[in-house]
């Protein structure tokens, strides 16, 4: 039986592959709990300095699989669904300090698309889509949708997008601003990856202090983000990769960034 998740250590990139291609990689128990432990080694293993999340076959992720919630037994409560499988992978997502991009192959549905938004760096094939398709079944969106959607897009678009239910093609994604790039379908995998590659060559500390910094901003006044930033800045500065940055720019060289 296939895994549900392909799990692959790159050189210094974790890949997690969401792999239920015949059911367009929607999401049961087994693949919430595996894409969770695939996070947890990205988080733990220092080697890893990137993460890169796509989906296996013509589509990214299209939501929850219907098909476990209406089972007439042992199916999972929405609760359950959000508490123990979507919630904490959208909450690995934002705690690992590593650059996580996702490339969306194919359509991300539902929590599929949220699960998308959530990531650090979005791009998508041009042949792809997003679709908040919760109201067509009388849902609201979950998978931390309400939450970055608006603050991505603005509050208008992010209603409509949501109430409506509309296909969204990954151009005009690109253009509001919900996606970083819309990619050639015929480089797609290969422009995606190299994105992983160049982020996984990068002073891993600065960018995890970097996302520390945005995660933080999302609640905080001015004021105290200013703080917040001397704080983090401080910590920058103590890094080797800061040092090594530094000596390479003064010797005028490339430097050579080894995470630390």
């Amino acid at each position: 039986m296939d895994q549900p998740i392909i799990f692959e250590k790159i050189g210094t990139i974790g890949k997690i592959t969401l792999n239920r291609p015949d059911k367009y990689n929607s999401f049961t128990r087994e693949l919430a709990l595996r894409f969770q432990e695939s996070l947890e080694t990205c988080k733990e293993d220092d080697e890893i300095r990137a993460i890169y999340i796509t989906g296996a076959g013509k589509a990214f992720c299209a939501g929850q699989d219907l098909g476990e919630v209406t089972r007439a037994e042992d199916a999972p409560s929405l609760s359950t669904i959000i508490c123990e499988h979507l919630n904490p992978i959208v909450s690995l997502i934002r705690e690992i300090e590593k650059p996580v991009v996702c490339a969306v192959n194919g359509v991300a549905a539902g929590a599929g698309a949220n699960l998308a938004l959530a990531c650090d760096i979005t791009v998508a094939s041009e042949k792809a889509s997003f679709i908040q398709a919760f109201s067509k079944i009388g849902l609201i969106p979950d998978t931390g949708g309400t939450f970055f959607l608006p603050r991505l897009i603005g509050m208008q678009k992010a209603t409509a997008y949501m109430m409506l239910g509309e296909k969204i093609s990954a151009q005009e994604a690109e253009r509001v601003g919900m996606i970083y790039q819309c990619l050639e379908a015929s480089t797609f995998v290969e422009t995606s990856w190299k994105l992983a590659e160049k982020l996984a060559a990068m002073p891993t500390k600065g960018l995890g202090y970097t996302k520390r910094a945005l995660n933080q901003a999302l609640g905080n006044d001015l004021d105290r983000q200013l703080a917040i930033e001397e704080q983090i800045q401080s910590s920058a500065g103590m890094t080797e990769d800061y040092k090594e940055g530094v000596q390479a720019f003064l010797e005028k060289r490339k430097p050579v960034f080894k995470g630390k």
